[in-house]
């Protein structure tokens, strides 16, 4: 049965929208796009990889998953590109049409928790989420996610989608932190028993 292992760039207040750039989610209005990118540093650069090198493939959100399609998709001049074309990708879509157009891409169209679930049954291979909040506001609630890795940056955003849908209400314990030369800490949790 597989795991799955979600990854997300958080702000204090909990916002996940937009951390990467100021137009990559500007859903509702959101203006304070770009949040994160004052604080990657070689620590974050280092812990990060280890998960990028591990075997197992990525689970995706359709707005993430397009998101690094285009930055990433057939590029060889990166450390990034050829991993990620390498490895099996999982696309999340209520749309049974749509076209993933990506190497080593799958559909999992329909409900998300419905899908992923059966995905986990059927899969030996580690999964990893990167971004795709609005895909994990369904995993974390269903119980489908075996492990959460937080890169908390030390800034209150103040508005935008927070990585946990409201009315959550989910216990976690710190396996382990790690703090970056930039204030960042990568915390690693797994379910509470």
């Amino acid at each position: 049965m597989a795991t799955i292992t979600a990854v997300e760039n958080v702000s204090l207040d909990g916002v996940a929208q937009g951390p990467a750039g100021p137009d990559e989610d500007t859903r509702g209005g959101f203006d304070r796009g770009g949040w994160f990118a004052p604080y990657p540093d070689a620590v974050l650069g280092e812990v990060m990889g280890r998960g990028m090198q591990a075997d197992g493939g990525m689970l995706l959100g359709r707005r993430t998953y397009e998101s690094l399609r285009a930055a990433w998709a057939g590029t060889t001049d990166n450390p990034f590109g050829p991993v990620l074309d390498a490895k099996p990708k999982y696309v999340v879509s209520r749309d049974p049409g749509y076209a993933a157009g990506w190497a080593n891409s799958t559909l999992l169209a329909g409900d998300a928790a419905t899908t992923v679930a059966e995905l986990k049954a059927t899969t030996d291979l580690d999964l990893t989420v990167l971004g795709s909040p609005d895909l994990l506001a369904t995993l974390l609630p269903a119980g489908l996610v075996e492990e959460l890795v937080l890169a908390v940056a030390p800034v209150v955003v103040g508005a935008g989608r927070t990585l946990f849908p409201p009315g959550a209400q989910l216990r976690w314990e710190l396996v382990e932190s790690v703090p970056t030369t930039t204030g960042v800490l990568v915390n690693r949790y797994r379910p509470a028993r």
